[in-house]
């Protein structure tokens, strides 16, 4: 395959624009629009389709642009490589982490590994679990650590490692009318919940939690893009928060919080470090892992 007109084809399909991907490239218009005519002729599979004045990918073009982002990303990450070794660095190390192991294992844990490792940068990204595995899929994360239930649907190039459990807790404030009572699923989901937003592993689980028991799934009140802004809203007195003990353990042991005990639902929460498959570790990123892997053997 031509890498030439495919590099082309990726910036025009990246930015949808033929002009943005010349100004890019440093070269004309036209003979972008010539090229990328060319690498269609040379695979023989269109590429594009005309909307109006528009243009619009194919849908094999919509799947060859996802692959040229993982190649060209790759393709980034070693020439990264040979700039810090022409330089005498000693690397770089990213972490793509859903927010509860961005907060409560990763800051302690790259503390410690910076202590060693002086040189390394070391980068952290927070965000959902679909976005975390995707930063690691196309190269953009060296390891992503995810909490939430064990996920059967990982990616096929995707290697999990569970390194702790706890439990998911249906928390309200201290003085709200259900705490430390007993009631069922059908009934804590009658109250208005205080949610992250949609892609978040916990309200994931939340829903599938009343799939599986076939109860209506809850209103969600407020809707919050992190854990903290959530608990702070609860503690106001309005609403139910679903979120691991780990993060409102302090909370409910000086009873700010109180917990809803659902009869007949005890929820596990995993975190898990993951890696890309099929692909040797290096030593920077084995020295990571084992300084988490002991973190939360001491910790949790």
């Amino acid at each position: 395959m031509n890498i030439h007109g495919l590099r082309l084809f990726y910036h025009v399909a990246r930015d949808r624009s033929f002009t943005k991907a010349a100004e890019l490239l440093r070269i004309s218009q036209p003979a972008v629009s010539s090229q990328i005519k060319q690498f269609e002729k040379e695979i023989g599979i269109p590429l594009f389709i005309k909307d109006g004045r528009k243009f619009k990918l194919t849908e094999f073009g919509s799947l060859l642009a996802e692959q040229a982002e993982i190649l060209f990303s790759y393709e980034q990450k070693l020439d990264d490589f040979v700039e810090d070794y022409y330089l005498s660095r000693k690397g770089r190390l990213s972490v793509a982490a859903t927010y509860l192991p961005a907060n409560f294992v990763i800051p302690a844990c790259a503390a410690v590994f910076k202590a060693e490792n002086e040189e390394i940068e070391f980068n952290l990204t927070t965000s959902n679990s679909h976005a975390a595995f995707d930063q690691l899929i196309h190269y953009k994360a060296d390891i992503a650590m995810y909490a939430g239930g064990w996920m059967e649907h990982f990616h096929d190039n995707i290697l999990a490692e569970e390194i702790v459990e706890d439990e998911i807790w249906f928390v309200v404030s201290a003085n709200h009318r259900l705490a430390n009572k007993q009631v069922t699923l059908s009934e804590i989901v009658k109250e208005p919940f205080i949610m992250r937003e949609k892609g978040s592993s916990t309200r994931e689980r939340l829903f599938s939690l009343c799939q599986i028991y076939q109860v209506p799934p809850p209103k969600i009140a407020l809707q919050f893009n992190g854990i903290n802004e959530a608990i702070h809203s609860v503690l106001t007195g309005y609403g139910v928060n679903f979120v691991s003990s780990i993060v409102i353990r302090d909370y409910v042991k000086n009873k700010k919080l109180a917990r809803v005990f659902v009869k007949d639902i005890r929820v596990t929460n995993k975190i898990a470090i993951c890696t890309r498959k099929n692909e040797k570790r290096s030593a920077m990123v084995e020295n990571f892992i084992e300084i988490c892997r002991k973190y939360v053997k001491e910790e949790y």
